[in-house]
């Protein structure tokens, strides 16, 4: 990859300039994988925009209008994706901006204010979440025949939802976990979050320690041999998107109407947490936040935690009129 930038009559090709910026994140900011990938998908996209459209290859001539142009262009995409490429964009700018005294970012002369609409998470309510965790367990109650891999992997479905639920992990950190980041005996797990950021959470819960220890019993040779905690049939890390189907799969035999993802037991986690009155900072905690503000998305109140609210904790109810004070 190459990190130099050319200046002077050669400009500042896009190609070069994209390369420098992603050796840049990667060797000397040290982000995380997933975030430069995102960088250069939407970097490339950006550059087979100025070439066809623009015809230009030069950033250097780049001006107000072709940018303005570009987020015309990408207007159409979900407003969460567009808010993400002209992050990228921006990023980029403001890095060549750095490097280069002579650069004169676009971004500077134009007022990008985009606001990403409010949506609420989708979360499972307690009935849901009872009948989700049964199915998994009569999955696994319902296997005959013990020695079939098919019993082995209904075992390792249910440490993978108890996990989700007594956690509230991300997908990718489930994914991701390494037998030393899961003590079996002091009943917690070490997470690499956002950031390379790190966080200790313990499993409270009995049901959850109890399915992830026969979990570890029918695995442990292939975990030590491929060393990561939950694993495939193959033997290979087990990936997000396997657990994403089978998270589906499992919300539809439980009849559950709205759409039910990995995600959606995080959503659940805190919501459920906050609904029993657990201070938001813990939650932040234990959800690798770094931001407060990021977590009182789950601030929100369902109608049943509203109606009961304002059934019992209204000051309307303590006024009497009509002669009955």
């Amino acid at each position: 990859m190459e990190k130099t930038i050319t200046y002077g009559g050669a400009g500042m090709l896009i190609g070069k300039v994209i390369d420098s910026f992603l050796f840049h994140c990667q060797y000397e900011k040290n982000l995380n994988l997933k975030t430069i990938k995102a960088y250069r998908t939407d970097l490339i996209q950006f550059a087979a925009y100025m070439e066809s459209s623009l015809q230009k290859r030069d950033v250097n001539v780049l001006q107000k209008e072709d940018i303005k142009n570009y987020l015309q262009e990408i207007s159409p995409l979900k407003p969460k994706t567009v808010k993400r490429k002209i992050a990228s964009l921006k990023a980029m700018f403001n890095f060549m901006e750095y490097e280069n005294d002579y650069f004169m970012n676009p971004f500077r002369r134009i007022r990008v204010r985009f606001k990403e609409p409010y949506t609420l998470p989708t979360v499972m309510n307690m009935n849901e979440i009872k009948r989700m965790i049964r199915i998994v367990y009569q999955e696994k109650e319902g296997m005959v025949n013990m020695e079939r891999y098919a019993f082995r992997a209904a075992v390792r479905n249910v440490a993978v939802v108890e996990l989700l639920f007594a956690t509230g992990v991300r997908v990718s950190e489930l994914c991701n976990l390494r037998p030393e980041d899961v003590d079996l005996r002091n009943g917690k797990i070490k997470v690499l979050g956002k950031g390379s950021k790190e966080r200790v959470i313990q499993i409270c819960q009995a049901e959850a320690l109890s399915a992830l220890r026969e979990y570890y019993r029918l695995f442990s040779p292939a975990i030590k041999n491929r060393f990561f905690f939950f694993i495939n049939r193959l033997g290979s890390p087990l990936s997000p998107q396997s657990v994403r189907l089978m998270v589906r799969g499992y919300s539809q035999k439980a009849g559950i109407s709205k759409p039910v993802t990995p995600h959606t037991f995080r959503h659940t986690f805190a919501t459920l947490l906050l609904e029993e009155d657990v201070d938001i900072k813990y939650i932040q905690h234990l959800l690798g936040h770094s931001s407060i503000s990021t977590t009182q998305i789950y601030t929100h109140v369902n109608s049943v935690k509203q109606k009961k609210i304002l059934a019992t904790k209204h000051p309307r109810r303590k006024m009497c009129f009509g002669g009955e004070e």
